[in-house]
């Protein structure tokens, strides 16, 4: 296991901390411009696209060094996630919000076949069920 400062969640600047309310209250026309997809850097912080640039990498690296049917578990936080997973999935930036976010605790599934990564399952919350071997 292998901790990597390139998956931490997005930097927000001066949004940090801030509850909703008060991003709005106090970076009304900011919020609003980034919710209409455009690239905002919330509070001075980092664009999803400067996020995906430092995440992106680092999955590629370890799922370069996997055996054959190999499984990598990356672990970060929703918004990092998500833009990596659009980088990944050769999506332009502002299709990313399609994706969704995730619920805390979930997780997606990406896989690779013939013509790059795919997205098998997004937002997933429930273990799969289990699928009996010859060792049961």
């Amino acid at each position: 296991m292998a901790h990597d400062a390139a998956l931490r969640e997005t930097y927000a600047g001066a949004w940090q901390g801030l509850t909703h309310g008060e991003i709005v209250e106090r970076y009304g026309e900011q919020y609003a411009a980034w919710k209409r997809g455009e690239p905002v850097r919330r509070g001075g912080g980092e664009l999803e696209t400067e996020v995906a640039d430092r995440a992106a990498p680092v999955v590629l690296e370890h799922a370069e060094k996997l055996p054959v049917d190999g499984t990598l578990v990356v672990v970060s936080h929703g918004g990092t996630i998500r833009t990596t997973i659009g980088r990944l999935l050769g999506l332009e930036a502002h299709h990313w919000e399609g994706l969704g976010g995730l619920t805390n605790c979930c997780w997606s599934v990406l896989g690779e076949g013939a013509r790059g990564w795919r997205l098998l399952e997004h937002n997933a919350g429930t273990l799969p069920e289990p699928v009996l071997g010859d060792d049961d």
